[in-house]
């Protein structure tokens, strides 16, 4: 069995599904997905996103301002209101957060802000982080490290091996997604194989980044195994193996029984 450690149910394109979001999750289940983390981008997700987890046993969700939204959010980021929200038993994390220079670099002060006041919720709470970075691997590192931040997720890793082990030194785990399997993620694939498995973690990010075979085609939690299908592969592992080690991870790091 498998579980999408970062996807975004509110956001999946329906058309397939006649737009009713539980039959896509019925596809999910069928191809081996037992439990489904829909992540934040902005505070106002937060009804939507607790609904869908309080009405499925197999949903939990996060409380965040993903850094690109940072500029855009109608609502505070405060780490009052961050801790506020998060206390719903079904709240599992805080995120996503983390710093995204690609096309907004001017907003680096802003997103830094907003970044240390995850973290600083994460701690209070003891919930775990949720991190993108983007064009911002130093700038990532040294605010955890300054920050003390000592648990979560760089999700849809992009970054290299010093990255990674900067993360993983802290406490961290490294989330693989589809970019795992496009053929121009070599890179990506030699970074991978020295990521122990004991601290990966699988991901579709949908509706993003549909894995191979299914490149071209919006993403959806169904195509996980396409994505646990690539790290066994680069790991010598079979797929059953990748599925149970990072289950396992994702409970253990998120508290959640998978």
């Amino acid at each position: 069995m498998f579980v999408d450690s970062h996807c975004h149910l509110d956001r999946l394109d329906l058309d397939a599904y006649q737009g009713n979001l539980d039959l896509a999750l019925a596809a999910a289940r069928a191809q081996g997905v037992s439990h489904f983390l829909t992540v934040s981008v902005d505070l106002t997700d937060y009804q939507t996103l607790s609904t869908l987890a309080e009405a499925n046993t197999d949903i939990s969700f996060s409380v965040g301002v993903h850094p690109s939204d940072v500029a855009q959010t109608s609502q505070e980021i405060s780490v009052d209101t961050l801790c506020r929200l998060a206390q719903h038993p079904k709240a599992v994390a805080i995120g996503e957060t983390g710093l995204d220079y690609y096309y907004h670099p001017e907003q680096a002060s802003s997103q830094q802000q907003s970044f240390i006041t995850h973290v600083h919720a994460s701690k209070l709470t003891q919930k775990p982080l949720i991190v993108h970075t983007r064009d911002a691997r130093a700038d990532t590192i040294r605010i955890l490290r300054e920050e003390h931040a000592t648990q979560g997720v760089l999700h849809c890793f992009t970054e290299d091996l010093a990255t990674a082990e900067a993360a993983m030194a802290l406490g961290f785990y490294i989330s693989l997604s589809g970019i795992v399997s496009f053929a121009n993620a070599k890179a990506l694939r030699d970074v991978a194989k020295h990521i122990p498995m004991s601290r990966l973690l699988i991901e579709t990010d949908s509706p993003y980044l549909a894995p191979v075979p299914y490149r071209g085609k919006k993403n959806e939690p169904r195509y996980l195994p396409a994505v646990a299908q690539a790290v066994a592969d680069v790991k010598g592992l079979t797929v059953d193996e990748v599925a149970q080690i990072t289950r396992q991870n994702f409970a253990q790091l998120f508290g959640v029984c998978v």
